[in-house]
């Protein structure tokens, strides 16, 4: 065992020195003050593991409410994701937090920044310093935690609270996978599909599956060089140039793909009015680009009518996350963002990824650009594409599809407004002979 000197210690911060507790299994050490906390490492080091006349009953009372006390930020969670990991999860978010306790001033800082003597400790304060120390050691005393004897490899799949499972024989789940907390997701930027190694710590009494205790690697590289990279918005782009083939008998999706194509990384919305057949153009597209391998489909839903929700959900992709027309603007802003910043994770790892959005109506303006923004083809990276649903172009899309309601109400198809529609720099997506077509059939829109 490292020789702990108090002069280290006390040049530690305190959450250094509450991680030094948790490994020696010093039980109670987030009532301790520093300097008390300081004196109960030293003593617990120097012995000779302490706790071994403890009841039998203390420690496990304590762990168990120690697991309750961290677990109440994952109640909406499932079982299984409530218990696993929930005493690793409570204590990182509580470290996260403490800079903020520290900040606000206390009663003796006040007395002391206006001059006034430090005061001494009250009766009651005195009483309880004086009960801890006088407290048996066999009563403080825990088995010190089981080492981290394995390492677990997988591929990681996030939850809806935040936090994942590594599945060490993906896709099924078993028992041998691994809690990873929603500290550690938020940390590393994982998403689902990560392949992820670290080591594992043995799950807790009150805890079903066994925790990631760090990342190691994301993806075959360190994990500290890919939660370091160069930010999304830093990374260099270019115009799409790689068109997103449909490969479909559908006389609409043959119109978009030639006549309104969509590259990876395009920003591409269906606009038109409503009844125009914007969803349900949607949904062909989605049906057309979903199980692609080497293409990773997300489908987002905001604002719409909830028996939509349902019809979705028993298409070809289920919806990631889907709020009806009811939703406060804020929230299905907050909704949208949150996938879409998925998305943005695997596009700045190299992969390729298409989020279909129905719809951006519902969204404020500025937020609803933003959105759409975030497509990107990347120079030296991956794609995010995006296609949306809306009344009109909100400005700066690559791809508009616009739909005549007139067309669509009288059932001609493809129900395309080839005049309303547009394509930036369509000759590196269909060659310059098919540019001169497009252009050629708008002209005859025009004339027609």
């Amino acid at each position: 065992m490292t020789v702990l000197e108090r002069s280290e210690l006390d040049a530690s911060p305190l959450a250094d020195l509450h991680a030094i507790a948790d490994q020696i299994g010093l039980d109670g050490f987030r009532r301790l003050r520093k300097a008390d906390l300081i004196d109960a490492i030293l003593e617990r080091s120097g012995s000779d593991g302490g706790g071994a006349g403890a009841p039998e009953g203390a420690g496990v009372r304590e762990r168990g409410a120690d697991a309750k006390d961290a677990s109440e930020g994952e109640q909406s969670a499932g079982a299984r994701e409530r218990s696993a990991g929930a005493g690793e999860e409570g204590a990182e978010e509580e470290r996260e937090a403490r800079p903020a306790r520290r900040r606000r001033p206390t009663r003796r800082r006040a007395k002391a920044a206006t001059g006034d003597q430090e005061r001494e400790p009250t009766g009651g304060e005195s009483e309880r310093a004086t009960a801890r120390e006088e407290e048996p050691k066999a009563a403080r005393g825990r088995a010190p935690r089981a080492a981290e004897d394995r390492i677990a490899e997988g591929v990681v799949e996030l939850l809806g609270n935040g936090s994942a499972f590594l599945r060490v024989s993906p896709p099924e789940a078993s028992d041998e996978d691994v809690y990873i907390s929603a500290a550690q997701v938020r940390r590393c930027e994982l998403v689902s599909g990560d392949r992820v190694s670290g080591p594992v710590r043995t799950p807790r009494s009150s805890e079903r599956y066994p925790s990631l205790a760090r990342v190691d690697t994301i993806n075959g590289a360190p994990a500290e060089s890919v939660a370091e990279g160069t930010r999304y918005e830093d990374l260099a782009v270019a115009y799409p140039s790689e068109r997103l083939e449909l490969d479909s008998q559908d006389p609409t999706l043959g119109a978009i793909e030639w006549l309104t194509p969509i590259g990876r990384g395009s920003r591409a919305t269906i606009v038109g009015e409503a009844r125009s057949g914007k969803t349900e153009t949607l949904r062909r597209l989605l049906g057309a680009l979903g199980g692609r391998e080497g293409l990773e489909v997300m489908l987002v839903l905001s604002g719409v009518r909830p028996e939509e929700i349902a019809v979705w959900r028993e298409g070809p992709v289920a919806p990631a996350a889907a709020l009806d027309l009811g939703a406060s603007a804020e929230l299905q802003g907050q909704t949208v963002e949150h996938v879409v910043d998925t998305a943005k994770r695997v596009a700045a790892r190299g992969g390729h990824v298409v989020v279909l959005i129905d719809t951006l109506d519902c969204l404020p303006p500025h937020t609803a650009r933003r959105i759409l923004a975030g497509a990107r083809n990347l120079v030296e990276g991956g794609s995010l594409t995006l296609i949306a649903t809306a009344t009109r172009p909100l400005g700066g899309e690559s791809t508009v599809i616009a739909l005549d309601v007139a067309l669509t109400s009288t059932g001609r198809i493809p129900a395309l407004d080839l005049t309303a529609s547009g394509v930036v720099r369509p000759e590196l997506l269909v060659g310059e002979d098919g540019a001169a077509a497009i252009t050629k059939a708008r002209a005859s829109a025009l004339a027609g």
